[in-house]
């Protein structure tokens, strides 16, 4: 079969999807892509492409980025377009009278071992739990969230250093990967696809918003220094500082490394030695390497104590 004849249709938005468009558009029929709508972000609230739009024009690929999924008009459309595969990675909830029109179906490429971390952050969580292992996996969408039928999955070994980012951009090429040979795989009907067991007692990945970004204090260092990598560098793990009760500074940590030892401090005391900041928590101290005061600039610790006198503040509880 000549792959290039192949017709593929994409869904995306995030920059995770990039490898694997490129991987299609290099290998298969990369007919056309659907994408987020524009929306304004930053201060200026601006209209920035997504990573997958910048894509589609760059490469001279049509493109749609409808509001409403749902919307009989979009399904016509992809219906004419008469594709052989719909490959979705980050986007959202697809509708069955979407999902159900290619020939071979519609594949979802998940950064997680499913079932494990179904979810919209399960990168951020298998290193928040300290996981020795995580991966990539394909399934066939269906009706829920992450519960369709398994295709393939490669699994690797978690370095315990590494963050969020840099495992997100290992997963995006193991990923890119992992759907070509899912799709070759089926059109030589050589895959034997598995059900997910939904009965177990797996781990999610919750969606992380501003309570469980939070830092607990009360906690083992080592579960602490595991969520700063794992918010880092995005969203990142965050704190607040008080002076005297009144003058309060929203911290975000991006890089630490910690110390076992016993101690009589008050768990969330900053202990400043040197070019050096000691947060204390359950069975140790936290030693922050890398942070950014809300609306300033990221910088390591000795930058930041050159400029920030630390001497007079604690840890908001």
């Amino acid at each position: 079969m000549n792959n290039k004849k192949i017709k593929i249709l994409f869904m995306g938005t995030a920059e995770f999807g990039i490898p694997t468009l490129k991987v299609l558009n290099d290998n298969f029929n990369l007919d056309a892509i659907i994408t987020n709508y524009d929306k304004p972000s930053g201060r200026g609230l601006k209209i920035k492409f997504s990573p997958v739009k910048k894509f589609a024009i760059s490469n001279n690929i049509k493109y749609f980025q409808p509001r409403n999924l749902k919307d009989q008009s979009l399904t016509d459309k992809i219906k004419s377009m008469n594709p052989d595969f719909i490959i979705v990675v980050a986007f959202r909830m697809i509708p069955k009278s979407i999902w159900q029109i290619p020939k071979y179906g519609t594949i979802n490429l998940h950064a997680s071992l499913l079932p494990n971390y179904r979810g919209s952050a399960p990168i951020n969580w298998a290193i928040i739990n300290n996981e020795d292992f995580t991966g990539v996996t394909t399934f066939f969408i269906d009706d829920k969230i992450d519960t369709g039928d398994i295709l393939l999955q490669k699994k690797i070994k978690l370095n315990k250093e590494i963050n969020a980012g840099e495992l997100h951009d290992k997963l995006k090429e193991i990923g890119a990967d992992t759907v070509k040979k899912t799709i070759k795989e089926i059109l030589n009907n050589s895959l034997i696809k598995k059900k997910q067991d939904h009965d177990g007692n797996y781990k999610t990945a919750h969606k992380l918003d501003k309570e469980n970004i939070k830092i607990d204090w009360n906690q083992n260092c080592l579960e602490i220094h595991n969520k700063i990598r794992g918010l880092s560098p995005f969203p990142g793990a965050r704190a607040s500082l008080i002076n005297n009760g009144e003058d309060i500074k929203r911290v975000v940590f991006y890089k630490s490394e910690y110390i076992f030892e016993d101690h009589d401090f008050e768990n969330g005391q900053i202990i400043k030695e040197k070019d050096l900041i000691k947060i204390t928590c359950n069975d140790g101290f936290i030693l922050i390497k890398n942070l950014k005061i809300e609306g300033k600039k990221r910088m390591n610790i000795s930058s930041f104590l050159n400029g920030f006198n630390i001497k007079n503040y604690k840890i908001a509880k």
